[in-house]
């Protein structure tokens, strides 16, 4: 009689070879078989301790207070403060030495990252063999750098004036455009150079901002913004027009001579009563 046969799976155990570490699992069940008795309790002091400031950190109401953000100029003062600015210095004059609007046009582009005074002293000698783009460009970039050696980036600078008095050679009939778009797509200028020579050659109601006006807008509550873009739009938007024509000078000198950067000087500040600034000295 035939036998059968019937198939049957072994059973295969896996050991983990001598000398190995249990597994994470295992560690975690370990863990947790930790008596309550050995956890190290919350001493009660330190939770007084917490209460306590959690109580002092709140109001009557029980809620913490809010810090409250400088009040904002009303119309009202901003045409006061603009006022005594127009009475003290009726028509006030950029420091920038120039002949017409290139000789403008070139100074401002000189004038980035450098002083006024340092502008001037370099180009008193310059303007008067160059105050046209042909002069210019009859002068020649080697011979230019001689001239603004003085002011700081000056190889980039000369390289730059020459480009833009060939581009309004090439595309303006050699005079310095009138709209902020044309003047910005000139070498070297950006928008504060074109709002400079739109306020100071063909009397436009602009606003450069430039580190002064930057400084005084947010420092004064006057304008606040995080970058000049901000800052000018909401100047523009808050002064009236009757002094825009004069307003960003106006904020430049008072920037310069009073305003300043490390020591304001708010014993003489015509505006100290204004100012929304919380270290003020007066």
């Amino acid at each position: 009689m035939p036998c059968q046969y019937t198939p049957m799976m072994a059973k295969i155990t896996r050991r983990p070879p001598p000398g190995s570490k249990p597994t994470a699992s295992k560690r975690v069940k370990k863990s947790r078989t930790r008596p309550a008795a050995s956890r190290t309790p919350v001493k009660p002091a330190k939770a007084a301790a917490k209460s306590g400031q959690a109580g002092a950190a709140k109001t009557s109401v029980g809620r913490a207070p809010k810090s409250r953000a400088p009040r904002t100029w009303t119309p009202a003062e901003i045409h006061e403060a603009f006022s005594r600015f127009r009475k003290a210095n009726p028509e006030p004059k950029g420091e920038l030495e120039h002949l017409n609007p290139y000789t403008l046009l070139v100074a401002v582009v000189l004038s980035a990252q450098a002083t006024d005074a340092g502008v001037n002293k370099a180009t008193r000698e310059l303007f008067r063999v160059a105050d046209s783009p042909q002069k210019m460009l009859a002068l020649g970039e080697e011979k230019l750098r001689d001239y603004i050696k003085t002011i700081g980036l000056y190889r980039t600078k000369a390289r730059n004036v020459i480009a833009l008095s060939e581009k309004l050679i090439a595309e303006f009939g050699g005079e310095v455009p009138r709209t902020r778009a044309e003047i910005e797509s000139l070498p070297g200028a950006g928008r504060k150079t074109a709002n400079v020579v739109l306020n100071m050659a063909f009397a436009e109601r602009t606003m450069a901002v430039d580190t002064h006006v930057f400084r005084v807008a947010n420092r004064t509550g006057l304008a606040p913004g995080k970058t000049p873009l901000e800052v000018e739009i909401e100047l523009e938007r808050v002064i009236p027009p009757e002094f825009m024509l004069h307003a960003h000078h106006w904020l430049i000198l008072h920037g310069r001579y009073t305003c300043l950067a490390r020591k304001p000087r708010c014993e003489v500040c015509l505006i100290n009563d204004l100012c929304r600034w919380p270290e003020k000295t007066v």
